[in-house]
């Protein structure tokens, strides 16, 4: 397994810097060589995104030193120090401190690359979260349209453009996709924005009552009508209305709106007054109305009169790029909104989150992010309905390798990550558990608590 992960390699001893240096280039590393601490500090730019290894003993500035003046710029930076006999007691301080590892010499060069390339993982990881965090933090306008994946890029960029007109909309997606939040970023980066913002859910409610919550009544109107009402369309009247699960909407009312769509105008119940009506329309369907066979008794002229810009938010399962950062924010929020701490990404949750096919797309991940923040989601998040199909289909051998990295994973995340404590519950020597975890590709690292 090679990994071109950089590495700043120091020591004094010429002949010990060029041989480690080969050993560390040959197990695949990109390596950068100082005989002295200063040199290599000078070198060493903010963001370094690989590991430093240096040896303690050294003129000028020592090996500890150079520890305390990484740290200083990044606390985070993976530093091992190679020691000498003597300097173990220094080294042990030197990790009591933060340092990742210290290897005593002389050493084994698997020891030494093994070490390396965890430390790398780790490294790579923090930057990872670091990259996340932030990208969530610039993202705050746009959520949860969170996506760095091209069909995202292409939405926000689409909605930029169309934002400021007063086009009408059909926005398709999944249930959860969030197609609410495209009709409000429509509304909010629009002139419109000082109007109102009035939803309506088409499905949620009766015939007899979304007439007179979209087109509005006079006293006397029906019987309980004891009250004038300002329907909807009227309310939205300079500002955006969205009509959610507009398949959903009775065929009667959908004669009434395709006159208010046209002509701009409402009949309030209970009155002949006609009032003209200034107002955008955003429509979401859960089904493609353009065909046929999904439209049902959907109106095709409403369709087509609708039809105008028609934007589809891809479910999640189609984008599993964008998961991880989503993820992040939710739980980010959820951890403030809850006052509780950030949640450790554990490698069950990730393979979760990468494996489940999210039918609730975003906000089926919001709400188990919040479980998460919680404590009420299981340590072990469940495996996808089609896990075991998927199982079923490979060999003995290959579903052997699967559990056995399985078993692996649960133990060290019960452990926290505690090398020694997984060792005596797995029942298998050092050298081997190490063997296992460089064949399956686990980085300890991910599961310390």
């Amino acid at each position: 397994m090679n990994d071109s992960s950089p590495v700043f390699l120091i020591d004094d001893d010429k002949d010990l810097l060029r041989a480690t240096k080969q050993t560390l280039e040959l197990a695949g590393f990109a390596v950068s060589a100082f005989s002295s601490a200063s040199e290599a500090l000078s070198a060493l730019e903010p963001g370094f995104s690989g590991v430093v290894v240096s040896d303690i003993r050294m003129p000028q500035m020592d090996g500890q030193q150079l520890f305390s003046r990484v740290k200083e710029r990044d606390a985070d930076m993976p530093v091992i120090l190679m020691t000498g006999h003597g300097d173990i007691p220094m080294a042990v301080q030197a990790i009591q401190d933060g340092a990742y590892d210290f290897i005593a010499k002389p050493f084994a060069t698997d020891r030494l690359v093994q070490s390396v390339r965890r430390a790398a993982e780790k490294r790579r990881l923090v930057l990872e979260n670091r990259s996340l965090r932030l990208a969530a933090e610039q993202a705050q306008s746009d959520l949860p349209l969170i996506g760095q994946t091209a069909a995202m890029e292409r939405l926000r960029h689409t909605l930029r453009q169309i934002a400021d007109t007063d086009v009408d909309v059909l926005v398709t997606g999944e249930t959860g996709s969030g197609k609410e939040v495209v009709a409000s970023l429509l509304h909010r980066w629009s002139r419109r924005a000082k109007g109102n913002f009035v939803a309506l859910n088409c499905g949620a409610l009766p015939e007899t009552v979304i007439e007179s919550e979209l087109f509005g009544h006079e006293p006397g109107a029906f019987t309980g009508a004891q009250k004038k009402r300002v329907g909807r369309i009227e309310h939205a009247s300079a500002g955006t209305l969205f009509l959610d699960e507009i398949e959903s909407m009775p065929p009667s009312i959908q004669v009434q709106m395709l006159r208010v769509l046209e002509m701009r105008e409402v009949t309030p119940l209970g009155t002949n007054e006609v009032r003209p009506v200034d107002l955008r329309v955003v429509a979401a369907a859960k089904v493609d109305l353009g065909d046929p066979a999904q439209r049902g008794d959907f109106r095709e002229d409403l369709y087509y009169r609708l039809n105008v810009v028609t934007l589809s938010i891809p479910p999640l399962r189609e984008r599993r790029a964008d998961i991880p950062l989503l993820f992040s924010y939710f739980a980010k929020r959820a951890a403030n909104r809850f006052k509780r701490d950030m949640p450790a990404m554990s490698s069950s949750v990730h393979r979760h989150l990468q494996q489940h096919d999210w039918p609730g797309n975003v906000r089926e991940l919001s709400h188990f992010a919040e479980r998460l923040v919680l404590g009420l989601e299981m340590t072990t998040a469940p495996h996808t309905s089609d896990a075991p199909a998927a199982d079923e289909a490979l060999p003995l051998p290959a579903r052997m390798e699967r559990y056995e990295a399985e078993l692996i994973r649960e133990t060290l995340l019960q452990n926290n990550g505690d090398v020694r404590r997984t060792i005596e519950a797995l029942g298998i020597p050092r050298k081997t558990f190490y063997d296992k975890l460089q064949r399956h590709g686990i980085v300890r690292g991910e599961f310390a608590g």
